[in-house]
């Protein structure tokens, strides 16, 4: 019985069932945040609510039954289990938090959809080569926000005030130049907002802001999405060996049973 029920609970079936749950879930949860529509169906809106809470319940008990302990062992398991967790947790006064973090749900479908696993599986496993890449682009950073702090910082005495000011607030310290250097690796107004006008000052700037570019937003930033890719590869051609080997021993089976057969005979 359990067997069965855990064929059924794995099925495509069901997993469309839940799919289709988790998506309406998430309509309703957008519709909370409108007090017009609050405000004339709110209690037909939070009913629906709890109906599709109560359906993951029901799934995650039934996988309990069905799995027992080794329920536990998957890890895909667990992330559903402590996301109806928190969702089943009373929106008190000190934990009103909790009724904002209900949207949390929808990341079952994570779960639910194979193509979003391979994905947050190859994210997971890029996990290693990207703490290098991350701790490249760390001493990348703050070798160029002291570079930047000391060369436009400390009261810039070529700046008129009003120039001053603004340099102040993007390298005054530090941490100004850190953030400021990221806005520029991510390219949101990096040349009229910063580089010109720090280049009216000091026509000689390109020559640290563009290698900086070069290095950090068409280099490094590339090897990160190089890794994703490579390993969200990987993952999809062991999901495949496996599928093909699951193939292969259900043939084999049916094979054997088949010979079993004409023996009999």
């Amino acid at each position: 019985m359990r067997q069965a029920l855990e064929h059924f609970l794995l099925g495509k079936a069901f997993r469309t069932f839940i799919i289709a749950v988790i998506v309406f879930n998430a309509i309703i949860l957008g519709m909370e945040t409108s007090q017009t529509l609050m405000d004339r169906f709110g209690p037909l809106i939070l009913m629906l609510d709890t109906i599709c809470l109560s359906i993951f319940v029901i799934e995650i008990v039934l996988k309990l039954f069905a799995m027992d302990r080794r329920f536990f062992k998957d890890g895909w398991n667990i992330f559903d289990f402590a996301i109806v967790a928190v969702a089943l947790m009373p929106a008190t006064q000190g934990l009103s938090v909790l009724r904002a973090l209900r949207i949390l749900r929808v990341l079952k479908l994570i779960t639910a959809v194979p193509s979003l696993k391979r994905v947050v599986e190859g994210l997971f496993k890029a996990l290693p080569g990207m703490a290098s890449v991350f701790g490249l682009m760390t001493l990348i950073f703050y070798i160029g926000a002291v570079m930047a702090t000391k060369l436009f910082g400390a009261g810039c005495p070529l700046c008129t005030p009003e120039q001053a000011a603004n340099f102040d607030e993007w390298f005054g310290t530090l941490g100004r130049s850190g953030y400021s250097l990221f806005q520029i690796m991510t390219l949101e107004s990096w040349s009229m907002g910063i580089v010109r006008p720090v280049m009216d000052v000091y026509p000689h700037a390109w020559a640290f802001f563009v290698p900086f570019i070069l290095i950090t937003t068409f280099a490094v930033v590339n090897l990160v999405v190089g890794l994703v890719v490579n390993s969200m590869q990987e993952a999809s051609e062991v999901e495949t060996t496996e599928a093909t080997d699951a193939y292969r021993d259900e043939v084999l089976d049916r094979l054997k049973a088949i010979e079993a057969r004409l023996s009999e005979k």
